[in-house]
């Protein structure tokens, strides 16, 4: 279980969200993202829609998303970033968050397109 299967970059707006929210939370949320680095849980870390992820934890009945993308263009690391997060409080998660993290991811490889 120590073997980390990729790398995650947590993207500026991602910090804001885990600065928002209280210590206890926020301390779940980085362990749950430690814990999907080793292992393959759906409850962990699990795909919304094409290229759009999620980091997934409940903590004190609450629901914490963080909006994730997979980067491979770098062939040695295998890295996911952290583009933003919600407190989930209805059963879907709303579209505009992933339309949302699909811009954000959009924005990202552009950027990365542009400094090479």
């Amino acid at each position: 279980m120590d073997e980390q299967k990729f790398r995650v970059e947590i993207l500026e707006e991602a910090k804001q969200f885990l600065d928002s929210i209280d210590e206890k939370s926020r301390e779940k949320i980085i362990y749950n993202i430690w814990k999907s680095q080793r292992t393959n849980d759906k409850e962990l870390f699990k795909k919304l829609q094409d290229e759009i992820w999620e980091f997934r934890t409940k903590f004190n009945k609450t629901y914490f998303r963080l909006f994730a993308f997979w980067d491979k263009t770098d062939k040695e690391d295998t890295l996911v970033v952290s583009t933003h997060g919600i407190i989930k409080k209805t059963d879907k998660i709303p579209k505009k968050e992933i339309e949302k993290a699909d811009r954000i991811r959009q924005q990202y490889f552009n950027e990365k397109k542009k400094r090479k």
